[in-house]
């Protein structure tokens, strides 16, 4: 009998993933590509972007002067094809695609939870951890306003960004995962 060193994933629960890094891997390239594309449009993400040309570079065997004169669609292909980046470029890559991709769900969940948010960017340094019931009754409404993958990638990213104030997603994510397993045997 082989032990393997790995347990294996309860059937219909969602993994909650610890990294920005391993969330990268976990999005569908076509995905990935609207993602990145915003993260080189992004103006906030300048020292993220220069880490991502120096590994584009390494990867490449290309100067970095060069990888930067790049077209942008050769650069969002480039970073795309890396085999992983570092949780900076990740968390920053999946940052842009939500503030240009998602704003209006980004403020529907913000505004459910009762935070101040400016168009889906919080207006505050910091925010206190949400009520639990609070914020299980706002995954569910912001669920039946958005498609499903769109929002657990959300609460993903949160997760991965902020685990002390977003940690009540952990069991958002795993709960609604059960529950729809559990219907489905009751058919």
């Amino acid at each position: 009998m082989t032990a393997y060193p790995f347990q294996p994933q309860t059937p219909g629960r969602k993994e909650v993933v610890a990294s920005p890094g391993k969330l990268w891997k976990q999005i569908p390239q076509d995905q990935r590509l609207e993602a990145i594309t915003a993260f080189w449009e992004d103006e906030e993400g300048v020292e993220q972007q220069a880490e991502a040309l120096l590994a584009i570079a390494a990867r490449l065997r290309f100067r970095p002067k060069t990888v930067r004169s790049l077209p942008l669609d050769k650069k969002v292909r480039y970073l795309a094809s890396l085999p992983a980046v570092s949780d900076s470029i990740a968390g920053r890559v999946l940052v842009s695609y939500h503030l240009r991709h998602q704003r209006p769900m980004l403020g529907a969940f913000l505004d459910a939870l009762g935070i101040e948010h400016d168009n889906g960017v919080l207006a505050g340094e910091g925010i206190s951890k949400p009520d639990q019931a609070k914020l299980v009754e706002a995954a569910a409404k912001l669920r039946a306003e958005h498609p499903p993958e769109a929002v657990d990638l959300y609460f993903q990213t949160l997760l991965s960004q902020d685990p002390d104030t977003w940690g009540g997603l952990a069991e958002v994510l795993g709960g609604e995962a059960e529950q729809g397993q559990a219907e489905g045997e009751g058919r």
